[in-house]
């Protein structure tokens, strides 16, 4: 069965644990089961709980539905038999836009358990009055900005994913979501992100969520067509090989497929090689198989080279070769023993070609056009006295001593 299928199945089951209350053969009812989200700050649970046995203990179960991690808490019903919990998200962090499930078990005197259905919410930020426009299974949303700005949006989510499909098999048989906030700072807010305050967009690939922050105006076309198709791609590789082979690529690979899929390359990525290269400041790139560094300026330069490289092997080895790479990645080989296999080469060596082939040739180029205007000076110095020796011939005496 296919997953779209299955998730469809699954949510129209939870949808329906709101509609009926659970009722057992000994009595017991699970009435009014409803959640009240405060995003970033709480999610109370409540539900009425009446049985004809005497109820020795109620725990309250919930988790996100991609994740096995169920959270069960302990509590109590008061006089009228209304249970309630409040869950702090300020210490208990949650993916936004999460799919959330949750259940009821009790205990009753007698020692029978009975579980309730189960019921599902969205945790969804709702914060905002967000707007939706969606082509197939992409969807966006958004909250500033008018119409154009929400069908801009659409346009790069399409194109990006265009660009995703010539580098590997795209199945587009499950929602894909981009939620557009209107600043770095309200997205940072969003994640909770620890103080990286670079962050402009995020990928959630197991719940099939995208979030970029991108303001109305002058520059929103270019951050749609870089942030949105980097932010998709995420979530579509994740789909191409699983939870498990996604979570083994490394990150130079996560992150240099995601940038060559955008539709406007980053011009600074360049400007950012081009330094390290003078200074001699190059990041390894076996040292990228890792996370990238948390300091900003490092962490702008390992995602350049992540770029430039990523694009020098597709470029090299073509699609087939890219998607090669990324299955024996996949299948769990090492970031060195991974690119030996795959492309029959080592990754020191590529590296070091990348850089030679790619880098230090264009700095060549840059380089002689900075020098461009100091040569022309230096031409001119050699050829002014040149022309003049030309010009100021010697005279040639006849036999009587005269010139001419």
């Amino acid at each position: 069965m296919r997953p779209l299928v299955v998730k469809m199945l699954v949510i129209a089951v939870l949808l329906l644990g709101f509609t009926y209350p659970a009722q057992a053969e000994s009595g017991i009812e699970f009435n009014n089961p409803s959640v009240k989200i405060a995003f970033g700050e709480s999610i109370s649970f409540s539900a009425h709980i009446e049985s004809v046995v005497p109820i020795k203990k109620i725990t309250l179960f919930f988790r996100s539905v991609d994740s096995q991690n169920t959270n069960s808490i302990a509590v109590q019903a008061d006089e009228t038999g209304k249970a309630f919990y409040r869950y702090d998200i300020g210490e208990n962090v949650l993916k936004p836009f999460a799919d959330m499930i949750f259940w009821y078990q009790v205990t009753l005197e007698n020692g029978e358990t009975i579980k309730s259905q189960n019921f599902s919410f969205a945790y969804e930020d709702n914060r905002f009055p967000w707007r939706t426009l969606k082509a197939g299974v992409v969807r966006v949303h958004w909250y500033a900005g008018d119409d154009a700005f929400g069908q801009a949006a659409l346009d790069a989510a399409l194109g990006g994913i265009k660009n995703v499909q010539a580098l590997f098999p795209v199945a587009l048989d499950e929602p894909l979501d981009v939620y557009i906030y209107d600043s770095a700072l309200a997205l940072q807010d969003t994640l909770v992100t620890s103080g990286q305050t670079w962050i402009a967009g995020h990928a959630s690939p197991a719940v099939g969520v995208a979030l970029v922050s991108i303001a109305p105006g002058e520059q929103q076309n270019i951050l749609m067509r870089q942030q949105i198709p980097h932010e998709l791609a995420h979530i579509l590789l994740y789909r191409h090989i699983g939870e498990v082979g996604y979570n083994r690529l490394p990150t130079w690979l996560q992150e240099g497929v995601s940038s060559i899929s955008e539709l406007y390359p980053n011009p600074d990525y360049q400007l950012a090689l081009d330094t390290a290269i003078a200074d001699e400041a190059m990041i390894p790139i076996t040292d990228l198989c890792a996370p990238f560094p948390l300091d900003a300026s490092q962490a702008f330069l390992a995602y350049a080279e992540a770029s430039s490289f990523t694009r020098y092997l597709h470029v090299t080895y073509g699609s087939s070769g890219l998607d090669t790479l990324i299955r024996t990645y996949a299948d769990g080989l090492d970031c060195e023993i991974g690119m030996t296999r795959a492309i029959g080469v080592s990754l020191p060596y590529l590296d070091s070609h990348w850089q030679k082939t790619v880098l230090e040739s264009n700095q060549f180029s840059i380089a002689l056009r900075n020098m461009s205007p100091y040569l022309v000076v230096l031409g001119l110095i050699l050829i002014f006295p040149l022309v003049g020796s030309i010009a100021i011939k010697p005279d040639k005496k006849t036999d009587d001593g005269s010139s001419y």
